[in-house]
Parts: C-alpha cells; structure tokens; sequence
C-alpha cells in the first residue's frame, strides 16, 4: 500500500507521517528529499522559497507529477510506504493512477498557524497570522498545472483527517482513515 500525504502547513502532516513510519510499518519517501538534492545540484540556499521554485521549475520540465513520480518509484515495491507531500494535482493524478491512496490533513487555521509560529528552525516561524494566511493562499490554488494547489489535492484525498486536538487522538483519526481504506481497497479487488 502507497499512501500519498498532503494537507495545509502546520496541520500535521509530518505527525501523521511518523505515526506511520514509526507505529504502522510504513517506509517514507519524502518530496523534500528530491528537492533538496536539486537545491544542491544548483548551489543555492535551502529555504522555503526556493524549495518552492525549484519543486516548481522541475514541475515545468519534466512534468507536473515529476518529483512524486520519482518517488514513487522508490517506494513501489515497499509493502507500505508513505510519500509526502502531495501538492499539485497532477502528483495527486499520478498516485490515484497507481492506485495509491491519498491522506489530506488540516486543522483550524488560527492553530495551525500558532503551531507554525512556534516551529523551531522553519521560516515562517515570528511571521504575522496575516502573511501566514497570504502565504497558504497562494499555494492553495493555483490554476497552473506545476505549481501548488493543496485544495485541489485534497479534494481528491480518500481520506481526511482533522488535528485540531491531541496527538492521541490524531492517532486514532490516522487509525479510522487506514481502516476506511483498507476496507475500499478490499471491496475493489
């Protein structure tokens, strides 16, 4: 089972993740890992922005699901692997196509934002709740096929979780989603 991880900054998605990785069996394949490796190949700082830039340059040259494509073949012949994060729909695409599933995680924007701003060593930490929310704006949407678009992701998400209270109880939404589609996936085969 591939399951493909998306969901708005400061939801949890790196909890779910671990959650996964550390009490569920599941390897983990990260979308950043590529990025970096990019970042480096061109000598440039590794910040957010050019995170961003360089996820969105490979986008354009190779394809709108380019980096979660190269992932995905990492992970394939994993019994149970988690590829994080899913942000444009044609990644979203590639997984559905590979009959991977999709988990979208968000919370409350307020909390999300205060668990972002207490994040130690990311960027948007001491950033105003405003440029937090003009920042998630943009990457929410957009129309382009190579650039970010998390609500439309996560529109097409099997299953979502909500974490807007404990990690225990994160956990058991993580544990309802992997049982909602395991029993799919068996109703399909």
């Amino acid at each position: 089972m591939v399951i493909g991880v998306t969901g708005t900054n400061g939801s949890g998605k790196g909890a779910v993740v671990e959650y996964l990785v550390s009490n569920k069996g599941f390897s983990r394949y990260s979308a950043r890992t590529v990025i970096l490796e990019e970042i480096r190949n061109r000598h440039l700082p590794e910040t957010r922005a050019n995170m961003r830039e360089v996820a969105n340059d490979l986008r354009k040259e190779h394809g709108a699901a380019y980096v979660i494509e190269r992932l995905y073949e990492m992970a394939k012949e994993d019994a149970k692997a988690v590829v994080e994060s899913i942000r444009t729909i044609g990644e979203a695409e590639f997984l559905k196509e590979q009959k991977a599933v999709i988990f979208a995680v968000d919370a409350d924007r307020k909390l999300r934002y205060e668990r972002v701003a207490n994040k130690e060593g990311i960027e948007l930490t001491h950033m105003s709740f405003e440029d937090f929310c003009a920042i998630e704006d943009r990457e929410m949407a957009s129309s382009e096929p190579w650039d970010m678009n998390v609500f439309g992701v996560m529109q097409l998400a099997d299953a979502r979780i909500e974490n807007n209270d404990t990690l225990e109880e994160l956990h058991h939404a993580v544990d309802q989603a992997l049982m909602q589609v395991t029993r799919e996936i068996s109703t399909d085969a």
